[in-house]
């Protein structure tokens, strides 16, 4: 027991090498890029960027979807309450080395867009997605599909919300681990374990004997870290999104990213994990010789697919679980009556409650899953 605890904290930091690297591509997922800001007003765009709901003036109809996409998308800071937000650190390497300053510093220029300038060079926050502009460039132009045609991207290496609650799940995991590990130190581990470690260790057990023996066999034991970890971590990061105020509320297994990393690090321990028998069922698979040119490309697309599916699945869980309550919420002001709420608010409490069974299904669902195309790949040949 104490062995898988020590192993797993120390796995949380070798995913988050490769999390980290692949969360800023997807900054801006979830939304497109038009020329709303420059459109609106300078007081219309304060109130998208604090996520709070935009009103079609014109016909008097209240739009949903910037609360819920600025909800379920990346951004560099929290929005707490009102005008008060949390502002994480912006950080940049452009052409001219690194920049890094507060995402507090944005201010809006004349066409509504939230620009600043450091060092002599000047950056727009377009939809969370930070943009250099051209030196002599004032304001940000695009194009005919809604593109900055007189500015390029850094590479932008930000704390955001989303790499905020990563490394906050981390911290959270590793304090667990620790604390746990110390109650099975040489001596103790006849006594019966108290506090978190008696909480932790029936987990710890579940994810052995449940999910890593039958699905992987006598070599479970060198893969117990990397389940644990993943089955942790997932749902970790999910428990904290359900919290609706900071430090929560970060929708980070809705990032694509974050899944692909997972989906990745799935897809690499599988393949090679994988013995003879394993690779000669793909390359030399077992139907007539006639048929392995429709089959050894069916099987290669299959060892892709497995961890796509599995890449789709949590994010797609996730992200709709948060839609749906806000949307639901959002009952309330398009119809603009109070007593819509009454149908609105137990239904949307009913699916926040069912997201508490969602978080832990899905975490157990993708362990579940790693565990048995691991199982796949290291099973014995019996033929």
């Amino acid at each position: 027991m104490s062995k898988y605890l020590k192993l797993s904290y120390l796995a949380v930091f070798v995913l988050l090498l490769g999390f980290s690297g692949n969360l800023q591509a997807s900054n801006g997922n979830g939304h497109n890029h038009d020329e709303e800001d420059a459109r609106h007003s300078v007081e219309e765009q304060d109130s998208h960027q604090n996520g709070e709901a935009s009103v079609n003036t014109e016909e008097d109809v209240y739009d949903p979807t910037p609360v819920v996409m600025h909800h379920i998308q990346d951004g560099h800071g929290f929005h707490v309450a009102g005008d008060f937000s949390v502002a994480l650190p912006v950080i940049l390497w452009t052409d001219n080395g690194l920049v890094t300053f507060m995402s507090s510093e944005f201010h809006h220029d004349i066409t509504g867009h939230h620009v600043v300038e450091k060092k002599g060079m000047r950056f727009v926050n377009l939809h969370e997605d930070i943009y250099q502009l051209n030196k002599g460039a004032e304001n940000i132009k695009m194009d005919a599909s809604h593109h900055p045609v007189n500015a390029s991207k850094p590479l932008d290496f930000s704390i955001t919300k989303n790499v905020f609650t990563l490394l906050l799940a981390a911290l959270i995991l590793c304090l667990i681990f620790l604390t746990s590990a110390k109650k099975y130190k040489k001596g103790n581990g006849h006594k019966v374990p108290k506090g978190l470690a008696s909480f932790m260790e029936p987990l710890v057990v579940f994810v052995r004997d449940d999910i890593a023996k039958p699905n992987i066999g006598k070599k479970y034991e060198r893969y117990m870290p990397l389940l644990l970890t993943m089955f942790f971590l997932i749902w970790t990061l999910n428990l904290i999104g359900l919290v609706p105020f900071f430090p929560g509320s970060a929708n980070m297994s809705g990032n694509i990213a974050f899944t692909f990393s997972l989906a990745v690090i799935t897809l690499l321990v599988t393949n090679f994990s994988g013995n003879k028998g394993y690779w000669k069922h793909i390359l030399l698979p077992p139907v007539p010789k006639a048929l392995w040119i429709i089959m050894i490309p069916v099987e290669i697309i299959g060892v892709l697919t497995k961890p796509f599916a599995l890449m789709i699945r949590l994010f797609a869980n996730i992200t709709a679980g948060h839609i749906i309550v806000l949307s639901l919420i959002s009952l309330i002001f398009i119809f603009k009556t109070p007593a819509m709420g009454l149908v609105s608010v137990p239904f949307a409490l009913f699916i926040s409650v069912l997201e508490l069974l969602v978080a832990a299904l899905q975490a157990y669902i993708f362990t579940m899953l790693t565990a048995l195309f691991i199982g796949t790949a290291v099973a014995e040949d019996h033929h």
